[in-house]
């Protein structure tokens, strides 16, 4: 009987490697790496952060849907939501004949016109455990590129529900990532899971847990990003953490240990241990391109560009880190935000959800430029931001390479 569930590839790399190849390498920024990580285009220099781009994670889902279109060259290929969040990526799958399944008002997927002898890709974010059992039972081939750090949370969470834990997410409720990890306890009756944005949020939870009162404020603010009839009195007894794995690792822990502390003031150091579990599900990819940039400013340049999709999570971390340290920071979506021939730039302020176009010279004064990119951007994008970089600076920037 033919298999209907792929996860470790069909063997077609050397096959696709030509096509990724044309698709996202880029030779500019081979010949930057290879210059350690430093390209001199007087009057500009850029320095390229020593961790950036495509993760091991990325890499393997774009490998994966590049062999399943080779696998399968004849047969209806879906991809449930996107498969990593960059705009080009998503584009150039769409052009190799990929139907992008999306969400409806509900926030349900619709899989209604899916048949058996159809093939559908789970991105590499994953999909929630209801979402995986209703392709299942439809009986399409189902080909699944969800990332292996993204399955230790999943089993990290699980195992919570299992012995009784509450889950408590460090994430964007509304991401793909935490809506699917936050899934993982309904394989168990009574799991129970909570998501916290950021610190604010825990102290919240952690000031009721201390000090009691009405639990209405903290039903208001955090009822869309907990289980469903979550109690804050019951279910936060017992408590184990997670993450989304490309937050700001650093607030990760920080939160988890803020809750710690708060069981060990409220059982003591031999009981605690019965009431909250920590985690070691940091993302290695994730906390690497984050430690690159804040090594990059030590000796801050003059401005950072950050290349990612506006909804890329570690990347949005990545802009937020450079700003928070005081440089200007530009959040370009593609490489596509900056055009030479008016002067412009198109980019996302931090922690602003809308698209901002900066005149003819925003780059100013700046004469050393430091630049990043988030996982799931393509080297070619960067690339390609560099070159009108350089365009809009009138600078030759092949006779830059030359050098």
């Amino acid at each position: 009987m033919e298999s209907s569930y792929f996860r470790k590839g069909f063997g077609l790399k050397t096959a696709i490697e030509p096509l990724l190849a044309a698709d996202y390498a880029s030779r500019v920024v081979d010949a930057v790496r290879a210059r350690g990580y430093v390209l001199q285009a007087p009057p500009l220099s850029f320095r390229l952060a020593r961790e950036f781009g495509f993760c091991y994670g990325v890499d393997r889902a774009v490998e994966y849907a590049y062999e399943t279109r080779t696998k399968f060259p004849d047969r209806r290929l879906f991809l449930v939501g996107e498969i990593i969040h960059n705009p080009h990526v998503n584009a150039r799958l769409e052009e190799m004949g990929v139907t992008f399944l999306r969400h409806g008002a509900d926030e349900v997927f619709d899989f209604s016109g899916l048949s058996p002898d159809d093939v559908v890709l789970l991105p590499a974010f994953g999909i929630t455990v209801t979402d995986f059992q209703r392709l299942r039972g439809i009986g399409c081939v189902v080909v699944d590129t969800t990332c292996g750090s993204v399955l230790n949370v999943w089993k990290r969470v699980e195992s919570y529900a299992r012995d009784g834990f509450t889950a408590i997410i460090h994430g964007k409720y509304w991401h793909e990532e935490t809506r699917a990890t936050a899934s993982q306890v309904t394989k168990y009756p009574n799991g129970k899971f909570l998501v916290l944005l950021n610190m604010d949020e825990a102290r919240m939870v952690i000031d009721f847990m201390e000090r009691g009162g009405d639990p209405a404020p903290l039903v208001g603010r955090l009822g869309n990003s907990s289980s469903p009839d979550f109690d804050f009195v019951r279910d936060l007894e017992r408590i184990g953490f997670a993450n989304q794995t490309t937050m700001l690792a650093g607030e990760s822990l920080a939160i988890a240990e803020e809750f710690r502390q708060a069981m060990l003031r409220r059982h003591g150091a031999e009981a605690a241990a019965a009431h909250v579990r920590t985690f070691d599900t940091i993302c290695s990819a994730t906390q690497e391109r984050q430690d690159a940039v804040v090594k990059l400013l030590e000796d801050p340049p003059d401005l950072m560009l950050v290349i990612g999709g506006y909804n890329s999570s570690n990347t949005t971390h990545l802009a937020a880190l450079s700003a928070g340290r005081g440089v200007r920071t530009y959040h370009i979506e593609d490489a596509g935000g900056i055009d030479p021939e008016a002067g412009t730039i198109r980019h996302q302020p931090v922690r602003q959800k809308r698209d901002v176009v900066d005149g003819p010279g925003w780059l100013g004064d700046a004469r050393v430029i430091g630049i990043t990119a988030g996982a799931s951007t393509p080297n070619n994008k960067i690339g390609e931001a560099i070159a009108r970089v350089c365009a809009t600076a009138s600078i030759d920037l092949e006779a830059a390479l030359l050098r």
